[in-house]
């Protein structure tokens, strides 16, 4: 178990609690890699004795970094840091992949698989006429026992006639029948979490999140997914790499 990085002092300068100085130093301490994702944080006590601090400021500051998403309390267990999702905005993978890639155990909590008349703008997303059916499966997305996001992903009733036979991953299921998206548009805007999107997720009302549109097409051209993510904004960031050109 590392501990938090030496020299911790109190800024005489600065007006705010104790505790909320702790929690701004042990969060840098998060980004700057000294813990690592589902790395257990050192105790109350530990952290008392190491930062000479009370155990009831190391206590309040923890509780600052579980409200920031930064720690998850395993019960029984202790504190921990939580997982993160970097996705390079040039990739077009799965999420299944992308948490597998990193070392998650990904899982989803089906909350709808079933057809229905495609919507106004879910023809004009995908291409369709009017009256053509859509699957549409809505999940929640975990990585380990972590709530990463709420997706809601539309494909034509052509390519998947029978939602509920979807199992962990959609793109496993679509690449088996031959539809696996080969490139994807994707637009990325922030938004604050009503009631009962925050209670999905976990978090918050009010808290910020990432939604994700993502059109996801064949080699043909044609388009076969439309997905709406909305995931927490404490758990995802996305890279992109930028070039000058010559």
């Amino acid at each position: 178990m590392n501990s938090p990085s030496p020299g911790f002092q109190v800024d005489h300068d600065d007006n705010s609690p104790l505790y909320k100085q702790l929690a701004r130093k042990l969060a840098q301490d998060v980004r700057d890699g000294r813990y690592q994702a589902d790395q257990a944080l050192p105790s109350e006590r530990m952290l008392s004795e190491q930062l000479d601090v009370s155990r009831v400021t190391a206590r309040k500051a923890i509780d600052q970094l579980v409200d920031q998403g930064l720690v998850v309390r395993r019960r029984g267990s202790g504190n921990y840091i939580a997982p993160r999702i970097e996705q390079p905005l040039s990739t077009l993978s799965s999420f299944s992949e992308q948490l597998q890639q990193r070392g998650y155990t990904p899982r989803s909590q089906w909350l709808r698989r079933d057809t229905m008349l495609a919507d106004a703008d879910e023809q004009l997303s995908l291409g369709l006429s009017p009256g053509a059916r859509i699957a549409r499966l809505e999940r929640l997305r975990f990585a380990d026992d972590i709530v990463m996001a709420y997706e809601v992903s539309v494909i034509p009733a052509a390519v998947l006639p029978r939602p509920e036979l979807v199992a962990a991953s959609l793109y496993a299921h679509l690449s088996k029948s031959g539809h696996l998206p080969v490139r994807a548009l994707q637009h990325i805007r922030a938004m604050n979490a009503d009631l009962e999107l925050a209670t999905r997720l976990e978090v918050p009302e009010g808290r910020a999140v990432l939604f994700i549109t993502r059109v996801g097409y064949l080699e043909s051209g044609q388009p076969v997914e439309l997905t709406h993510s909305y995931c927490r904004s404490d758990h995802y960031d996305f890279v992109a790499e930028l070039r000058r050109q010559a």
